[in-house]
């Protein structure tokens, strides 16, 4: 038998055996992860080299979405619809920030990630009092509040957006008007996110939101402020997107209504389904894939979302866990 102890760490109870052949396959799956970890950071390094950049920037912009995303379904089980308003609203601040205000790179980017952790903050203390569908019918509701503003608001300029966002030097020192100066900046954004978020999920904090992901009434029962914990992982996890959201407007220099539709909420949860909710590399692969076809069928005769919607039935139907889940469920065989 186990438990939580108050710090949310699996206790095992006096007297029951450890079961050595799962703990020996978890940490063989650690080593692996690692090992991933590694190969995919030296070949992000080196990618540039050999592919578009500015795609790639988009794909580490997604990806970190994706994963933060990732935070708030795969590891408390509430799904939002309402991202969007996280990822677009800290694009129109650090857009604003860099382009009117004149701000050096790197404090428009955290003005928006702190932009987007205070809208999580708000829409989070209001949302998390429902569960299940109604969390996530709230979640919409606000986001399509969060949409109409940035139509209204003079500073967004409406449906125009803000064009012509400046990239700047960075730190005062490094100009990002170099693509590939600006990859590597991107690149840096991406792994401080993902450590983020794989320090939050091992810590005890994450052990807790496993927790209440499994058994929330169990999880108050052991006395913990299951509605605080909530909180907490919404505003990280909004953060985390503003930071994606921030990048990306650097990036492509514009700031426009696309990243705060709800459209782009829907197109997060296919990201983090496709590649694995629950997993810390599932999402993502998910945006990776996503992202790619998307620019490789945007010249097709069939619709891309046809073609997403396909794969998407497919992977539903064979990987139900999604592709990483279904290879770590291999794995672990």
């Amino acid at each position: 038998m186990t438990s939580l102890d108050e710090t949310g760490t699996v206790v095992r109870e006096p007297g029951a055996k450890a079961p050595a052949r799962q703990g020996s396959a978890q940490r063989r799956l650690g080593w692996l992860g690692v090992a991933v970890a590694i190969v995919a950071l030296a070949g992000l390094i080196a990618v540039p080299f050999f592919v578009y950049p500015v795609f790639i920037m988009k794909v580490l912009c997604f990806a970190l979405f994706a994963v933060a995303f990732n935070l708030l379904l795969g590891y408390v089980g509430l799904l939002s619809f309402g991202h969007a308003a996280f990822f677009g609203g800290a694009a129109y601040f650090t857009a604003h920030a860099a382009k009117v205000w004149g701000w050096e790179p790197l404090s428009a980017i955290l003005l928006g990630a702190a932009g987007a952790g205070l809208m999580g903050l708000v829409i989070g203390a209001l949302a998390i009092r429902r569960q299940g569908i109604y969390f996530a019918m709230v979640t919409l509701a606000l986001s399509q509040m969060v949409f109409f503003i940035f139509l209204q608001a003079p500073f967004t300029h409406g449906e125009d957006g803000i064009q012509g966002v400046p990239r700047g030097h960075l730190l005062g020192l490094i100009d990002l008007g170099s693509t590939l100066n600006m990859y590597y900046f991107v690149l840096a954004v991406f792994v401080a996110g993902f450590f983020a978020v794989w320090r939050i999920v091992n810590s005890p904090f994450g052990h807790v939101l496993k927790a209440i992901r499994e058994n929330e009434n169990r999880a108050i029962s052991l006395g913990y402020r299951v509605e605080r914990y909530k909180l907490g992982a919404f505003v990280m996890s909004a953060t985390i997107t503003g930071l994606a959201g921030s990048t990306k407007a650097l990036v492509f220099q514009i700031a426009t209504l696309t990243d705060v539709a709800w459209q782009m909420s829907g197109e997060v949860v296919l990201m983090t389904l496709l590649g694995g909710m629950g997993t810390i590399f599932g999402p993502a692969v998910g945006a990776a894939l996503v992202v790619t076809m998307q620019n490789y069928f945007a010249t097709s005769d069939i619709p891309v979302t046809v073609i997403i919607g396909v794969i998407f039935v497919l992977c539903v139907l064979l990987f139900r866990r999604g592709i990483v889940g279904e290879a770590i469920r291999l794995m672990k065989r």
